[in-house]
């Protein structure tokens, strides 16, 4: 990939500035104009139109090429979470230094966790200060030509990482880490690499090197398929059991222009729950995962949809309105004759397509698929107004899905007022938002799904539609538990998050994230509704003194935290009461946000000289312990499995022998073990604890019922009134 980057100019003379003892703030306004204004005309003297997964320019001066040698992304899921380490190796072409800015988005739910340079030939790995403060100290050595690096988040899905100085003709190699949950549906968890984005004008989507992406996957859930819907035959995937699998794409001069895409198909044929916990010190940090599995019969009952479709011009971009269309196209093939449904478009203002619910036959179907069919991107987008006219359909009888197909992508003044719109629904309305793209507004997206009680789904242009279509509609027509609350005794636990519990959907998992003091054993209780019948279950679960098996678990609480507070204060309308918090867990769990970003240093003296805690330092230590081990765990499963394979070795012949009884039968004691088989030895699991609700004792919670029960409760109160 080629990439345009500027040089950092110095006037003639010039000498170079000391370190500051204390940094000076609000100095860097001149220098950002300057980069806008540079970025400005590098656009326009170098038009291009493909896209790819980042582009690096620089904050003014003359033009220049940068190449990527090397691309490879190593991604570890375990049981839903997914830790991703991007390795880039930059060539500067030019006989010059250079300070390069390279653009990149992250995918949706993913936290930020490590930025780390290579400087002198050692790995120095980046802090998390807070932004302003952490821009500063990178001014401060770019005066000098020392080696900072500077990593911000620059919107929603957006971050950037300045390296200076790129020596003449030299390499710098880099490293980003970031953790994320995976969606479910159903029972299939998909993983997307962005690699389609806009997060600047277009360049040449190839790696002039080797780009490559390989998959480690455990699951306490047996694995049951893993393939992958964008690349296809192009993928190398390899079980080695039904709890690990690996997969890997490998590619020379590869093009980056599409997202690389991964579905893992796990078998839940029943609700289940996970606990993931993790503790160093007094207090620990947990995970509580509850999935409603196929006991969680559908109903019978038909419902109302209305499919509000984005045509605003934005949508133009990254084929956004054409994936739109398939998938709106995929989901009118899953629905009912029994249902009912509408078509909508907007962009500054809805039109209808039918201006009436008509019955979801096949003639009507093709109808909207038509209508659909001719509608182009163009215009703003102004989103309240649609969803207004979507609201007009609710009816007291039927239950009304309002679907949106957006990015999201509205003015900024619009927010407040959405939200608002979205907490006046009628009672019997559920608002669903799917994006489609990586330049989508997740954040708007999900806080609107999540305050109507909805979900939202986030696809990738390389994602199979028609699986997806089908996947989310089996959530709404199955019973989804309401009002729930968790309650937890034996133990001190604080701080969950999310506070206020969402709806419970079939094939959607319901993930906890919490703090917690004391150990041993402790009795959870969920509490819900399910279609207005009461729901009570309990199980006991360990929450141990010490636990090092799954420290990521500490960031994905914080980051959980990061956005609660977020949402809190946009519903507000005001966030600046709420960014003392959010900069003190971003400095304390090195969580690069909007408000704080990660640093990096040239060696650890110049740390100490800014009093900057290694805290970063020490949790990677700690996570890598773990991920090593978890490596090694999966290197045995996967020798265990190779040494099965190869020729069978012909059965010697001997004289048949009169069949004995078992019982008569003598057992091999383990010293006439022959000396050339050597024992497996199996590593400690990592402690999890997961089960099936429906389980009868044999696990270490013993009998939970969950949907399966609350339904059977159901049919078993319809039969008692008829």
């Amino acid at each position: 990939m080629k990439m345009f980057l500027t040089k950092d100019k110095q006037s003639a003379g010039q000498r170079p500035a000391t370190v500051p003892a204390q940094p000076q703030r609000g100095r860097d306004l001149p220098r950002l104009l300057n980069s806008v204004i540079a970025f400005s005309l590098l656009a326009v003297a170098f038009p291009l139109t493909t896209q790819a997964a980042g582009l690096l320019i620089a904050d003014g001066g003359f033009g220049g090429v940068l190449e990527v040698k090397e691309h490879s992304v190593q991604v570890t899921i375990n049981n839903g979470i997914a830790v991703t380490k991007i390795t880039q190796v930059f060539h500067n072409t030019e006989k010059r230094q250079v300070e390069a800015l390279y653009t990149f988005p992250v995918p949706k739910g993913a936290s930020v966790a490590n930025f780390s340079m290579w400087i002198n030939g050692k790995e120095m790995v980046g802090e998390v200060l807070e932004k302003q403060h952490a821009r500063e100290i990178y001014n401060s050595y770019r005066q000098q030509r020392r080696d900072p690096g500077l990593l911000e988040q620059t919107d929603y899905r957006t971050f950037d990482m300045r390296i200076f100085p790129i020596g003449p003709e030299a390499d710098q190699k880099v490293e980003i880490s970031y953790y994320q949950e995976l969606d479910f549906d159903r029972d299939i968890a998909t993983y997307v690499y962005p690699l389609a984005t806009v997060t600047r004008p277009g360049v040449n989507a190839r790696t002039t090197g080797k780009f490559t992406i390989s998959f480690e996957i455990k699951s306490a859930v047996p694995i049951v398929e893993v393939e992958s819907p964008s690349h296809g035959a192009a993928f190398a995937v390899a079980k080695h059991s039904d709890s690990f699998w690996q997969a890997n794409l490998e590619s020379s001069g590869a093009s980056l222009a599409q997202d690389v895409v991964l579905a893992c198909r796990v078998a839940r044929p029943h609700t289940g729950l996970d606990l993931a916990t993790s503790r160093e010190g007094e207090a620990g940090f947990f995970c509580l995962t509850v999935m409603a599995g196929q006991d969680a019969a559908p109903t019978a009952d038909s419902m109302d949809y209305v499919f509000v479709l984005d045509i605003s011009g934005s949508m133009a971009q990254d084929g956004k309105l054409l994936a739109s269309k398939d998938s709106v196209f995929a989901f009118l093939n899953e629905l009912g004759e029994a249902d009912r449904f509408e078509v909508m478009t907007f962009n500054v203002k809805p039109e209808l397509g039918f201006g009436q619910l008509l019955p979801a036959t096949a003639a009507n179907k093709q109808r909207a698929s038509e209508h659909l069919a001719r509608q182009q991107a163009h215009g703003g987008t102004v989103l309240q107004p649609a969803i207004a006219t979507a609201y007009k359909y609710s009816t007291p009888d039927r239950s009304l899905n309002v679907i949106i197909l957006s990015d999201g992508l509205t003015e900024p003044q619009e927010r407040p007022g959405l939200l608002q719109q979205i907490q006046a629904r009628p009672g019997n309305t559920r608002v669903f938002c799917v994006g489609v793209g990586n330049d989508v507004n997740r954040p708007l997206l999900e806080q609107l799904a999540e305050d109507s009680g909805g979900l939202s789904a986030f696809l990738s242009p390389g994602d199979n539609f028609t699986r997806q279509a089908r996947a989310f509609r089996q959530k709404l027509i199955r019973p989804f538990a309401t009002n729930l609350k968790l309650n937890f005794a034996g133990v001190e636990v604080t701080d969950l998050e999310p506070a206020v519990l969402p709806n419970l959907y079939f094939g959607a998992p319901l993930r906890v994230y919490g703090r917690y003091r004391g150990q041993g054993t402790a009795e959870v209780t969920l509490r819900g509704s399910l279609q207005g019948v009461e729901l009570k279950e309990a199980a006991r679960l360990e929450f141990p003194k010490t636990d090092t098996t799954n420290p990521e678990i500490n960031r994905l609480w914080a980051w959980r935290r990061i956005n609660s507070l977020l949402k809190d204060a946009d519903r507000k309308g005001d966030r600046q009461s709420a960014l003392p918090e959010i900069v003190r867990l971003g400095e304390d769990f090195s969580i690069a946000t909007e408000y704080t970003s990660f640093i990096v240093l040239e060696n650890d003296a110049e740390y100490q000289r800014w009093k900057i805690t290694r805290k970063n330092l020490a949790a990677i230590g700690g996570e890598r312990q773990a991920q090593a081990k978890r490596r090694e765990q999966l290197e045995a499963i996967r020798n265990k499995a190779l040494s099965e394979i190869g020729p069978q070795a012909a059965a010697p012949i001997v004289a048949k022998a009169p069949v004995q009884m078992a019982s008569a039968q003598k057992t091999t004691s383990p010293s006439s073990t022959p000396p050339s088989a050597s024992r497996q030895i199996q590593p400690q699991p990592e402690r999890r604890q997961s089960w099936n609700f429906h389980s009868t004792g044999s696990g270490p919670v013993g009998p939970l019922g969950l949907l399966a029960a609350f339904w059977f409760l159901r049919r078993k109160q319809k039969g008692a009134v008829t």
